[in-house]
């Protein structure tokens, strides 16, 4: 790795994404920005191909975008404790938030006000949601029909079942791996309780870890996984809930992957939070440090590139269909379907209005308008 000219120590990294973590606002995009511009351009403590690096290995291993670059950062300067420290510094502020999010929805979402606010807020997920997709789609897939073809095909999927279908989007990586940079040997054959008990603990620990290998990309991707698993598959959270629990990730700074300790504390309180979330961003810091001595060397190859791209359309596919999914239990009258138009068309005006403002906005119009 090539050296900059400033020796930043461990404490400065994790003193910055501190700070990143608890004032970053914007999603995955906004936060990889945000470093470039700080630790690249401003204060010199990572070059421009190490920033490269990184965000290139954290397309191709799954994981949150913006905590699998952080994860690398802390890496390339300080060694796995130095990638551990940065990591938990990024990641403690909005988990300390929805963990006093969780708090209060469990204590006062049974009244009227509550109900209101989310009420408002969970349309304007909504539209925030399909804005989010329509930009990764224009991003991600353009005008190549494979991607399309992988993209519609899981989109579908999950619109129709509620779930992503993980084999689909692993399949569409395969699939454009074959048909890009067809290895040989695939051209002869292809490869493919109670709450705060210790049980429930345990599925919660084995549940997240799992939906953690399975990220690629933007944190909304595992919208739809965790629907199908919180929702449909284990029962914990109602769909109200857990469109809830996604309106909380959007309106605190940090990974929107942090949902998953709001949902841990609603399922198993404090430690189920403690869990869920630890074990959501476990899988990409073993996928982050684990393979980041050898990406410079190995990480250009066209094949691994290949299925980046199928796997990064998949992903897409199924938030679009989560879209759907989501939308099917929140949009309840005309009011709603307003005011997910309106976030939908806010976040097109050339002065970029900030997503927690327009969440904030709803959930006035949903005190507005139910009490």
């Amino acid at each position: 790795m090539s050296q900059t000219g400033t020796s930043p120590s461990r404490g400065d990294f994790a003193r910055y994404f501190l700070r990143l973590g608890a004032l970053g606002f914007g999603g995955p995009i906004a936060l990889v920005g945000h470093m470039h511009r700080e630790l690249v351009e401003a204060r010199g403590w990572i070059t421009e191909d190490e920033y490269r690096e990184g965000m290139a290995l954290a397309q191709l291993s799954p994981g949150p975008l913006a905590a699998q670059l952080c994860f690398y950062i802390g890496y390339i300067r300080g060694g796995i404790a130095g990638s551990a420290l940065s990591g938990l510094a990024f990641v403690l502020p909005s988990f300390v938030m929805v963990v006093a999010l969780g708090w209060a929805y469990v204590q006062y979402g049974g009244l009227p006000w509550m109900q209101a606010v989310f009420y408002g807020v969970g349309a304007a997920v909504i539209g925030l949601i399909s804005r989010s997709a329509y930009g990764l789609t224009r991003k991600t897939i353009g005008t190549d029909l494979l991607f399309w073809s992988v993209f519609l095909v899981v989109a579908i999927g999950t619109a129709a079942t509620g779930r992503e279908p993980v084999l689909l989007v692993l399949a569409g990586g395969a699939l454009v791996w074959v048909v890009r940079t067809p290895p040989a040997i695939l051209r002869r054959r292809g490869t493919f309780a109670e709450a705060g008990s210790a049980i429930l603990l345990l599925q919660i620990l084995g549940f997240f870890t799992y939906a953690g290998s399975f990220v690629f990309g933007s944190g909304l991707a595992i919208v739809p996984f965790l629907h199908g698993g919180v929702v449909l598959g284990h029962h914990w959270l109602t769909e109200r809930q857990f469109l809830d629990a996604v309106a909380v990730a959007l309106i605190t700074p940090g990974p929107v992957v942090i949902t998953t300790g709001f949902i841990g504390y609603l399922v198993a309180g404090f430690a189920g939070a403690c869990i869920a979330a630890g074990a959501t961003f476990l899988p990409s810091f073993l996928f982050t440090v684990i393979p980041a001595p050898y990406f410079h060397r190995y990480g250009k190859r066209p094949g691994l590139a290949s299925v980046v791209a199928g796997i990064t359309a998949g992903a897409t596919g199924a938030i679009a269909g989560a879209v759907i999914v989501l939308g099917r239990q929140s949009l309840v009258d005309s009011t709603t379907v307003l005011i997910a138009a309106g976030a939908f068309g806010l976040t097109w005006l050339k002065w970029k209005v900030p997503e927690p403002f327009i969440v904030v906005a709803a959930a006035l119009i949903g005190l507005a308008v139910r009490s």
